[in-house]
């Protein structure tokens, strides 16, 4: 017996030493593994479909990678690139509105009801000490500093981020291609029987394509609409803004309204009526509706993250990986989730039923 448990003790050292160094391996690697996960799921609709016309797996993974590279990958180059240098630009003139002194003419809206709001609220709190210009200052120049920072790293990294995204594109076509033998592996590994596995990784599919189609496509689709919406009205730098609408419509709770509702105000202000009337109404009916008209459709049948749970994932991917983060921390919240269902399956078996039944999946 003693020697069994040395043998047993002596494997899983030997395990863990190479786990440990398989980890060191792949980890300098990470990003654009994970990048080339997240268009994955985003276009395997796309490659099944064009599966069953080829009928030949690398030829359908190739020309998925083509189309990913041609019309997603080449504008986003370019709006990125446009965005830093609008996010530059919209440094350089708030500093220079708020030098002036017309930052704060903006943000003074004399209006009775916003005085008496001000009158009330200075019996718990002193307003005095709250600078608004300073902290509008504070938060354009924090945002634009990350996009500069991101740039600045891809400038003085130029190889390493080509080569990171040859990788990438590698790692794509090699997903698409053998992706449905490394998930039979996977499944092979879960340590439970056949109909709960099923019922395990519909779960965790159905929740990625939830959290991936209702919230980074919805949020590209607001951007779009708002970086448009502000371009037609002739507010500077529409791509930085659309950007901060598309980025503000992925988190829970929040949205593209806190961008277009003081736009359209500090236009009515301005004296820009008609416009400012336009950016709220069109806001309000069109923007902020594509949430509810376009992500039931987009997640229809398919179990959504908890947007409690969705908005921490988020912050929380955002703080740890960086702009990854917000595709990233969702992803490892649906991961987490179906690993705590794996285990509620293994010690109540009996949840199968009422499992398969919210999830769809065949017995």
């Amino acid at each position: 017996m003693k020697r069994e448990y040395v043998l047993v003790a002596l494997f899983f050292t030997i395990a863990a030493t190479f786990l440990y160094l398989s980890y060191r391996i792949i980890i300098p690697f990470f990003a654009p593994i994970c990048w080339a996960a997240v268009f994955v799921i985003l276009f395997f609709p796309l490659y099944e479909k064009l599966l069953t016309r080829v009928k030949v797996r690398g030829l359908a993974a190739l020309i998925v990678c083509v189309v990913i590279v041609v019309l997603i990958i080449g504008p986003i180059t370019y709006l990125f690139f446009a965005l830093v240098n609008e996010a530059a630009d919209a440094v350089v003139k708030v500093n220079a509105m708020y030098k002036s002194g017309q930052l704060d003419k903006l943000l003074t809206i004399d209006l009775p009801w916003i005085d008496s709001m001000k009158e009330k609220l200075s019996q718990y709190y002193d307003l005095s000490k709250i600078d608004l210009d300073e902290i509008v200052k504070d938060a354009i120049n924090k945002v634009s500093g990350l996009v500069v920072s991101q740039t600045t790293w891809l400038i003085a990294n130029g190889t390493k981020a080509a080569f990171y995204f040859i990788l990438m594109v590698f790692t794509i076509y090699y997903f698409f291609k053998e992706g449905e033998a490394m998930v039979f592996r996977l499944k092979r590994l879960t340590p439970l029987p056949t109909e709960q596995v099923s019922v395990t990784f519909a779960q965790l599919r159905d929740v990625i394509q939830a959290t991936m189609y209702g919230g980074v496509v919805v949020a590209l689709i607001q951007g779009l609409l708002g970086g448009i919406l502000f371009l037609i009205v002739g507010i500077h730098s529409p791509v930085f803004w659309g950007a901060i609408m598309a980025f503000l419509s992925i988190i829970p709770f929040v949205g593209a309204f806190i961008v277009y509702v003081p736009a359209g105000i500090i236009l009515v202000v301005g004296g820009s009526y008609v416009k400012g009337v336009i950016v709220i109404l069109i806001g309000s009916l069109i923007i902020s509706q594509v949430d509810n008209v376009i992500r039931p459709y987009l997640i229809s049948g398919k179990t959504a993250m908890h947007p409690l749970l969705l908005f921490f994932c988020i912050m929380g991917g955002i703080a740890l990986f960086g702009l990854l983060g917000i595709v990233l921390g969702p992803m490892i919240g649906a991961i987490f989730m179906t690993l705590l269902k794996v285990f509620e399956l293994s010690l109540h078996p009996e949840a199968t039923v009422s499992a398969e039944a919210e999830t769809g999946a065949p017995p």
